[in-house]
């Protein structure tokens, strides 16, 4: 891959990070992931320092248009230099306890070991509002992403891609660390922005809709996240991080029942 090829069979891992234009947060998250010897950015065109910043950490650059979540994340572990990979975003960050988690997890293993587990799963703590948030969707936010590739893959969804394997992922202890968004107005843009990439897709697997759907799954979520996982527990970030994840679910429903509609008009037009 390049002059520094040779260190990367010292250890048996490798880093896959997506990036568009993340100047802002891929420093940090490189810098948490510097014990690994081989750490590749599969890149879909930024025009900000990006790329400059992954190659000054040493990492191993690729240029790809983007095809969605999960064909990029497929094509992405498909060229790292490992079969064991940990896939992280660049506003994710390992932490020492994670790290040491890894790397345990990997204590005299080689690439070609049949030995198992293969596929692990960590706890996801997310940041929101000055804060880290300790309940509800927003911990422990179970996160599979460290495996082998020839035992597990991302599914093909352009949105909500899965991890699928048949085994049952072990959990690491320690905790993948998350920085979402800055302010309620990006983190609801973000959520505006999913529910439209998901609806999308859905109207494309006729995914049923309806007015019954639109009501009660954002309700259900709320339940569910603020009530039972206890999400209330962290307040006001907690209630808003937990509201924006039912504005998700609304708007997706909302959009995907305006979708078939259009359709339907369309089909009704033309006959």
């Amino acid at each position: 891959m390049d002059s520094n090829s040779t260190q990367r069979e010292l250890f048996p891992l490798s880093i896959v990070i997506l990036t568009k234009n993340v100047e802002d947060k891929l420093e940090d998250c490189l810098k948490s992931c510097q014990w690994v010897d081989d750490i590749l950015v599969v890149d879909s065109g930024s025009t900000d320092r990006t790329i400059e910043i992954a190659k000054s950490f040493g990492a191993y650059v690729i240029n790809q248009g983007w095809m969605g979540y999960g064909p990029q994340r497929r094509f992405a572990v498909t060229q790292a230099a490992h079969d064991w990979v940990f896939c992280i975003d660049a506003d994710e960050r390992l932490t020492p306890k994670l790290s040491e988690s890894i790397r345990k997890a990997l204590a005299g293993r080689t690439e070609g070991d049949d030995g198992g587990p293969h596929v692990y799963a960590c706890s996801r703590r997310n940041w929101f509002l000055g804060r880290f948030l300790h309940h509800g969707s927003g911990y422990p936010d179970r996160q599979t992403r460290f495996f082998n590739r020839r035992y597990a893959n991302w599914t093909d969804d352009p949105i909500e891609e899965k991890l699928v394997s048949k085994e049952e992922p072990v959990v690491l202890d320690g905790d993948l660390l998350h920085y979402p968004s800055k302010s309620i107005e990006e983190f609801l843009i973000k959520q505006m922005k999913f529910a439209h990439l998901r609806a999308d897709y859905l109207m494309t697997q006729k995914a049923p809709s309806g007015i019954l759907r639109l009501c009660v799954s954002p309700v259900f979520r709320f339940i569910k996240s603020y009530f039972f996982k206890l999400g209330f527990l962290d307040g006001f970030p907690g209630f808003i991080y937990t509201a924006g994840g039912c504005i998700y679910a609304f708007v997706k429903h909302a959009m995907l029942i305006e979708m078939s509609r259009n359709l339907k008009t369309s089909r009704n037009n033309r006959s």
